[in-house]
């Protein structure tokens, strides 16, 4: 048996010899090899100091240097390597620096735990006939180690799987090691499983071959939570083999005892519709009536997200959450602010301050004007006009001035100069600097309409044709998951696009030369959740239960979530906004949402605003234009409620008209 702990020492030999006799003034001296350095991989060997030439790497290979280009044909027989018992290790060579440097790598590798000398002879030359005058040298590897080489999990193999999910609540981990192991080794301080709440008690057993490692957690896991195994290197071989520390996470399945006592799909429609109103309701901002931006936003309120917070309005009015007298005083509340706020054109900024109505700039140059925001603002009074009643004085009043607002809006200012495209932005210090045209697809076809159907400052029908739609640009017609798209980027980008122009603006039946948008949302929305059934990235939690990829809030910051843009983030008003389109796998996620992640997603005012359960992250946050559809779509879901309104008012129509629309309407 080798003895793998015997020292070995550095033996130099530079065999100085004569070089050509004594000098005798007649005689020309041979011309000498000199090594520069000598090397396994980066590591360098000490010709000096053998103590120093310890833990050499194993999968690198020899790499010796000299002064001057190697004559290759006296190499191979000049080097040779063998190991403690004195067995020739077969090498490959190879040549770098011009020659002069050759590299030898073990044929079958090194041995770990072993200790080799290496000779390079006297019968080196060089290219000129330089004589070398021989090497000896010893070194000790690297011990040699002892891996995991197999992780099962229930019996099945995660070994290779970056992201392993859907674990069972009680699992079994069988783990293989490359050899037996030492069991005085396999202890509770060495093998331990943890999860959020800290270190879980496990049974811990070794197969009688010393080779596989078996636990079991000693109580059930919490769902789709984060858990890690930890081996220590503490676990060493039955020879003596190191360990190096090994860790692998995992993450469970859900756990399926609801958080809340389950109710009628009806009752748990209202109560979300119920709690997501009360943002713009109860929280709204109590100078302006307007929607705060989000939650955190004290002063600053939007235009789009108050837009989309009056049509929720009229639903909570109807759903009896509020009187409609309550209503009525909000919405007279909201019109007088925004008669008095700053407007450029008629154009709404995105933000206003909610104490002042002064613009506040949502970036150094978007300080002015901008006018999808605007249409979305619109898209709500014109809801909120069909629904008065003319014949109450308070409420003709309100009509009457919601008209004024809405002929004031100077849509064909913003084709800068008569361009055949709408520009999303105008300041009146920058200008059109922000130089944003508005193109299709994405959220802003309410743009485009509103802009057409107006009655006092209406573009042509070609700005929308050739702006909106590209002249036909905007048609996809390719098939995702089998689902074909009529419209837009692959996979449909965020799932907003279907939810914010169609608030008011009823898809049903409607269709133009480029497409039809019921078909477009639907077939937007099942590729949503269809890649989200697929999860490519193996992301914890995602399901035909859990789905929905749309802009949002998100553990790093915020970004336009979509199956091209994937960060682990799923937005409850995805599914919840396309009830109309998906009921089916959008009820299946309201549940998932309430009855699974409800203790931990549900707050005061609906759903928070995102979560990712591979970070463990979930939102505090609410935004304004992402809680206005959930309220408005699943209405329209549940009665059609908004889309009649909307679709009553006299310039729909003609609007869809002028722009070639055909409707059920």
């Amino acid at each position: 048996m080798r003895n793998k702990l015997t020292p070995f020492f550095l033996v130099l030999s530079l065999l100085l010899t004569s070089c050509g006799g004594e000098d005798d003034g007649g005689t020309t001296p041979d011309l000498v090899l000199q090594l520069s350095k000598g090397n396994i991989g980066i590591y360098s060997l000490n010709l000096n100091n053998p103590d120093e030439n310890i833990d050499a790497p194993i999968d690198k290979p020899l790499v010796f240097t000299f002064t001057s280009p190697l004559d290759q044909t006296t190499v191979a027989s000049s080097v040779e390597l063998k190991d403690s018992e004195g067995v020739v290790v077969t090498l490959d060579f190879s040549f770098l620096d011009e020659d002069k440097t050759f590299s030898a790598s073990a044929e079958n590798g090194l041995q770990g735990n072993e200790s080799y000398t290496l000779e390079i002879r006297n019968t080196l030359r060089g290219t000129s006939n330089e004589k070398f005058a021989g090497l000896t040298v010893s070194f000790q590897t690297v011990p040699k180690e002892i891996n995991v080489t197999q992780l099962l999990i229930d019996g099945v193999d995660y070994f290779t799987t970056e992201r392993i999910v859907d674990i069972s609540l009680t699992p079994s981990f069988e783990i293989t090691f490359s050899s037996p192991v030492d069991p005085s080794t396999i202890t509770d301080a060495n093998v331990r499983i943890f999860s959020s709440s800290g270190l879980l008690p496990s049974t811990i057993t070794l197969s009688e071959d010393k080779t596989t490692l078996t636990i079991v957690p000693s109580t059930a896991l919490k769902g789709l939570q984060k858990t890690q195994v930890w081996l220590y290197e503490a676990i060493k071989g039955e020879e003596g083999e190191i360990f190096n520390f090994y860790k692998k996470d995992f993450y469970t399945t859900y756990e399926p005892t609801p958080v809340f006592p389950e109710i009628s799909d009806e009752a748990l429609l209202t109560l979300i519709q119920q709690k997501t109103f009360r943002y713009f309701y109860d929280d709204a901002h109590p100078a302006s009536g307007m929607a705060r931006e989000r939650n955190s936003s004290g002063s600053t309120v939007t235009t789009g997200g108050t837009g989309f917070g009056l049509m929720a309005i009229i639903a909570g009015i109807e759903r009896g959450f509020i009187t409609r007298q309550q209503g009525i005083d909000h919405f007279a509340k909201v019109i007088g602010f925004l008669e008095t706020a700053d407007r450029f054109h008629g154009v709404w900024p995105h933000w206003l301050n909610g104490d002042t109505g002064a613009v506040q700039p949502f970036s150094t140059k978007d300080n002015g004007g901008d006018l999808v925001e605007t249409s979305f603002l619109v898209q709500g009074l014109l809801t909120v006009r069909q629904y008065l009643n003319v014949d109450n004085a308070a409420e003709a009043d309100l009509v009457s001035r919601i008209n004024t607002m809405w002929e004031e809006v100077e849509w064909d200012w913003h084709t800068k100069g008569g361009e055949k495209v709408l520009y999303w932005h105008w300041s009146p210090n920058f200008g059109w600097e922000m130089n944003h045209q508005i193109r299709g697809y994405n959220e802003a076809l309410i743009t485009y309409f509103l802009a057409a159907a107006s009655p006092t400052h209406a573009v042509s029908a070609d700005v929308y044709h050739n702006g909106w739609a590209g002249n036909g640009s905007i048609k996809n017609g390719r098939k995702f998951y089998d689902i074909e798209l009529p419209l837009g980027f692959d996979y449909g980008g965020p799932l907003f696009f279907a939810h914010y122009s169609f608030l008011g603006l009823d898809p049903n039946g409607l269709s133009d030369t480029y497409g039809d948008y019921w078909e477009q949302n639907v077939a937007h929305s099942r590729i949503n959740q269809a890649y989200c059934v697929a999860n490519p990235k193996a992301f914890v939690g995602y399901s035909d239960l859990c789905w929905g990829l749309t802009a949002s809030d998100n553990h790093n910051g915020y970004s336009a979530h979509s199956p091209t843009n994937d960060l682990g983030v799923i937005t409850p008003t995805a599914a919840l906004s396309s009830f109309p389109y998906t009921p089916v796998e959008s009820m299946k996620a309201l549940k998932f949402f309430y009855y699974t992640l409800g203790d931990k997603l549900l707050g005061e005012n609906g759903f928070y605003d995102a979560f990712n359960i591979t970070q463990g992250w979930t939102a505090n946050s609410y935004l304004a234009i992402d809680q206005g559809p959930i309220v408005v779509m699943i209405e329209n879901h549940r009665t059609g409620l908004l889309w009649d309104l909307f679709m009553s008012a006299p310039e729909v129509q003609p609007g869809l008209d002028k722009l070639g629309f055909t409707s059920q309407r």
